[in-house]
């Protein structure tokens, strides 16, 4: 059995790159920080190390006897008191862990990074790996985050080496969703009758189990150094809304709001946060980033990985019934 090394196990998609890793035949091992809730770990048939991504000298050791490395870990906020924070966590914990598998001698790496990389503007219809963002055009912390981690490997593969994969989810859903995510904190709000309201944006809706399936795909199938979008559906915010409702028994929202009006609303939400420590669920950069239709193109992964991802309503189905399981819902 080939042993696999997954950072970020215990949160959202790094659980389900575990689960799927397992199914594969692997034999799992885990890097969880010693602060993490291990909810997700509970009945994982995996061995567990403590280590945080920034420590090279731990990764090293996590690494010991590791054929591949799955890079899942990340500070994923839209909002931070310090948002230095998130870049730090982001781009040093990449080095970190990429440093690490070049001195470990790793036979393959699979990257997680984001479609938070991608541009996307009015005239997107759905973005493919070729749209490059620029740092210095990413809105907020964490997409100039990520934007910097995902060049940072870039550069370690074609300069030194790294025999690394990248993958670019989209935007999952499914269970396990502990924190939650942002996407998960707008099922939940929808799912209790609390977002009576949206603006007009859209988002490329999948799975999160087909997002891991997509990672094992990339590992197996993937070309060193090229980037592959793990999508699913592209749809309508008011979309995913009218489903939400309808899986739950509730009435969707119909007032459909204008962004600009918002922006005193988000100001005022992230000062409240600063106070209370709390992430905001109405943000500045939720809302810039709300002004264009997030949509985007898994083409090249299903022409060249073989990634297939199902409906997104399956993922949409399973994040209710564990939100629903776990006591999220009420």
């Amino acid at each position: 059995m080939e042993r696999v090394l997954i950072t970020g196990a215990a949160g959202f998609v790094g659980s389900a790159v575990a689960h799927a890793a397992l199914l594969r035949g692997y034999q799992v091992r885990v890097l969880v920080r010693g602060k993490s809730r291990r909810r997700n770990l509970h009945g994982l048939d995996a061995e567990v190390m403590e280590g945080d991504m920034r420590d090279e000298a731990g990764v090293r050791r996590a690494l010991i006897g590791v054929r591949y490395l799955f890079h899942v870990a990340a500070d994923y906020r839209l909002w931070a008191h310090d948002p230095g924070e998130i870049e730090r966590n982001n781009l040093e914990g990449t080095g970190a862990v990429m440093r690490a598998a070049l001195a470990s001698g790793v036979e393959r790496v699979v990257y997680t990074s984001s479609v938070a990389t991608l541009r996307v503007d009015s005239r997107t219809v759905a973005a493919t790996e070729a749209d490059t963002l620029a740092p210095h055009e990413a809105i907020g912390a964490y997409k100039r985050s990520k934007v910097l981690a995902e060049r940072l490997v870039e550069r370690m593969v074609a300069e030194q080496g790294l025999p690394a994969v990248i993958v670019n989810p989209s935007t999952p859903v499914g269970a396990r969703d502990v924190r939650p995510t942002p996407t998960g904190r707008i099922i939940v709000e929808a799912a209790t009758g609390r977002m009576p309201a949206f603006v007009e944006t859209g988002l490329n809706v999948v799975g999160v189990d087909d997002v891991a399936r997509g990672h094992l795909l990339a590992l197996e199938r993937g070309r060193i150094g090229e980037r592959y979008i793990l999508g699913g559906d592209n749809i309508s915010l008011e979309q995913l809304l009218r489903e939400i409702a309808d899986l739950t028994g509730r009435r969707a929202p119909r007032v459909k709001l204008p962004v600009a009006p918002l922006y005193p609303l988000a100001h005022a939400a992230e000062a409240a946060a600063r106070i209370t420590g709390r992430e905001p669920f109405l943000t500045v950069d939720g809302l810039k980033m709300s002004q264009n239709r997030m949509y985007f193109s898994s083409a090249k992964a299903e022409r060249e990985l073989d990634y297939r991802p199902g409906p997104y309503l399956e993922g949409l189905r399973a994040a209710l019934s564990w939100f629903g399981g776990e006591g999220y819902l009420g």
